[in-house]
């Protein structure tokens, strides 16, 4: 009998150690040891403006934030190795002092009630098994923190937990903490809000500072006695921490203050990052936060007015409108709003819509004919003309008009852009060929270039971030500069993944003759249909543009350093109201956000260079300025100003150095462009492929 039992515990006893074998086995091989050492929590993604402020946290699920060992207060790692394993910096991994206090515990209480566990293995607990307390998992946690210990420092292992842990709200990690309880970056924090910090995590919904404040507060308390008895921190700044009661904040987990530019970013990105939400990258953008505060204002103010001056109620409106402002030598896009609010509708009208941009889209035909030749004192014909189109044996008519109903027969270039005279611009397409207009607009890198005398009056589509990228050609000195929204990408262990520069993606035309071009669309600011646009004390130019039947109304125009695009117009495509030009409903937020910038930033640069190779000469009694590719007309009396026009005489002043404003003889009081009727001309092919010039029959 005795020999029995004896066999009978040899056996159970060889069976148990073999189980433990196997389960030592089986723990020390199920968690590779790599997989902990390497371990990259999902963190958010922090959105910067290019000042390096932030616009936005992006995530997944839940906001974490991560911390490297060295951010982390000594404090914070005082107070979790005082209240959660004291001996950490002593032990291999387990505490057997500690396990067995809780063996005795949970002996006299007939259940698991304290674990014993080191942090190394709440680490454990936390990244792979399971939280119920069984015997198992215990053993497994053991194992594992003895191999972890092998591979990682004590340093690395309190990174990850601290970085793994909740903090309740909804925070991820003692940085995410820091940031949404106290809005304080990790460095900032006093001994008090420290010591909160610790206390949260063992209890995060009951400690919750924005529910139960007193709790927190008696618990920190309780965390600095600890410290004090312990002798990590003296009496004195026990009792002056204790004394304090910080100020805790509910925070937005995205804290997004520029939606439409997140979105975009991610619109951008997500392809070429995968984890774009998850990585814990820094987006560096272009966005200029002060700037972008105040375009999404002005944009909503003058909407505002608008409604009110057309007698509409703004919550039930669809009347909408966007901006895009970028620098003109870089491209940099400074601010961008997509819509009136975001929350009634993300969709991005800044980037993702197309509009007719009507007249504002004349400055590229007119920069074509100076480039070909003619100079802004050039006559162009303001007659009316109707064209005859064959479009399948059937004649068409098209009769285009000017706003004011009226022609006035011969009219400078110059006054035939700033008043915004559609006949001239049709008859100066018809004049140096359709063609050959086409052939230089299609280098402006657009979708469609109408194949009709259409394209004089802007009858196609564009957005306005491309309306401020084409725009660059005459704010940026004839270069085209593409637009760039985010200058780089740093991952989590601050390397840079991605990096842009300015691109320069087409020199359009010469400096001197895109100053040309400056100088009329001033003209239009100064006494055109751009009038409303003027600010006191800077140098502006631009162009208004205002599509059939008012359903689009546009401001295009730049300073000296700064190009900015406004539009507004409804989102069903219906007219805006009667006489709601461009002039009128875009050029006042043209002009309130530049006298706001001007505020901000009142060193800006405030006047237009002259390039090397404009001179000044006399048409007619009239200054004008001319290059050797845009020589000076003849006058009235059949003789040329200048013999040689590269060359001229040296009491000429060439090659000035300061704009000097051609003389005017007596004020031009313009009214507003005439909208386009582009329904004619689309109608016009009848969705067929459009016919060549030659097809077209000019009727006088």
């Amino acid at each position: 009998m005795i020999k029995k039992i004896i066999k009978t515990i040899v056996i159970l006893g060889i069976l148990g150690l073999a189980l433990i074998v196997g389960m030592f086995a089986y723990a020390y091989k199920s968690v590779n040891v790599n997989e902990i050492a390497k371990y990259a929590p999902d963190t958010s993604t922090e959105i910067l403006d290019r000042n390096g402020k932030r616009i936005a946290y992006i995530f997944k699920k839940r906001h974490r934030l991560y911390a490297t060992y060295n951010e982390i207060p000594f404090y914070i790692i005082e107070g979790v190795v005082a209240m959660e394993d004291t001996k950490f910096f002593e032990h291999k991994g387990v505490n057997p002092d500690a396990i067995a206090r809780a063996i005795l515990k949970d002996i006299k209480a007939r259940a698991f009630v304290e674990g014993g566990s080191t942090i190394t293995q709440q680490l454990i607990k936390n990244m792979f098994l399971s939280r119920k307390k069984k015997l198992s998992r215990k053993l497994k946690e053991m194992i594992l923190a003895y191999k972890i210990e092998k591979v990682l420092s004590k340093e690395d292992i309190l990174e990850r937990y601290l970085n793994i842990i909740s903090y309740g709200h909804n925070y991820l990690g003692v940085k995410t903490a820091a940031e949404g309880y106290f809005r304080k970056d990790l460095s900032t924090l006093t001994l008090k809000e420290s010591a909160m910090l610790v206390g949260i995590p063992n209890a995060p919904t009951y400690y919750n500072p924005l529910r139960h404040y007193d709790r927190v507060i008696k618990r920190a308390n309780l965390i600095l006695y600890r410290l004090k008895k312990l002798g990590w921190i003296t009496d004195s700044e026990y009792k002056e921490a204790k004394a304090e009661r910080p100020k805790v904040y509910k925070t937005s987990l995205s804290q997004n203050i520029a939606p439409y530019i997140v979105d975009e970013v991610v619109r951008r990105f997500k392809d070429k990052f995968k984890d774009l939400k998850t990585g814990g990258y820094k987006i560096f953008t272009t966005i200029d936060l002060k700037q972008q505060q105040i375009a999404k204002k002005v944009i909503i103010d003058n909407l505002n007015r608008e409604l009110k001056d057309i007698g509409e109620d703004k919550n039930r409106s669809d009347l909408n409108g966007a901006l895009v402002s970028v620098e003109n030598k870089t491209g940099d896009i400074l601010a961008m709003v997509g819509g009136i609010d975001y929350k009634k509708s993300p969709f991005n009208r800044a980037t993702m819509t197309k509009r007719q941009p009507g007249s504002a889209f004349k400055p590229f035909v007119y920069q074509t004919a100076l480039d070909y030749g003619y100079n802004p004192a050039t006559k162009l014909t303001d007659l009316a003309r109707t064209f005859k189109y064959k479009i399948n044996g059937k004649i068409k008519y098209w009769t285009p008009k000017n706003y004011e109903r009226n022609f006035k027969g011969f009219i400078p270039l110059r006054e035939a852009l700033v008043e915004s005279r559609n006949l001239a611009t049709v008859n100066l397409v018809d004049t140096l060929g359709l063609q050959k207009i086409r052939r230089r607009l299609a280098r402006l890198d657009v979708d469609t270039i109408p194949n009709d005398l259409s394209i004089s009056l802007g009858n196609l589509a564009l957005s306005p971030y491309k309306m401020a990228q084409i725009y660059t050609i005459f704010s940026n000195k004839g270069h085209m500069i593409e637009p760039r929204l985010v200058s780089k990408i740093v991952s989590r262990y601050n390397s840079v993944l991605y990096e842009t520069q300015p691109k320069e993606i087409l020199n359009f035309t010469k400096p001197k003759q895109a100053f040309l071009m400056t100088s009329i669309l001033e003209d239009v600011i100064k006494r055109g249909t751009g009038k409303n646009a003027r600010v006191k004390g800077i140098e502006l130019a631009g162009k208004t543009g205002t599509t059939n039947n008012y359903i689009d109304a546009w401001f295009c125009g730049y300073s000296p350093t700064i190009t900015t695009i406004i539009w507004y117009g409804r989102d069903k495509y219906k007219p805006i109201a009667k006489g709601a030009t461009g002039g009128r409903v875009a050029a006042p937020a043209f002009a309130n956000y530049y006298r706001e910038i001007l505020k901000i930033n009142p060193k800006l640069k405030r006047k237009f260079d002259i390039p090397k190779g404009v001179f000044i000469g006399s048409v007619n009694g009239k200054n004008e300025y001319y290059t050797s590719i845009s020589p000076l007309p003849k006058s009235n009396n059949g003789l040329d100003m200048y013999e040689d026009v590269a060359n001229p005489p040296l009491k000429t002043k060439a090659n000035v150095e300061t704009p000097v404003t051609p003389k005017q003889n007596k004020p031009v009081h313009v009214k507003e462009e005439d909208p386009i009727d582009s329904t004619d001309i689309i109608e016009i092919y009848d969705d067929q492929e459009p016919k060549n010039s030659d097809d077209v029959e000019v009727l006088y």
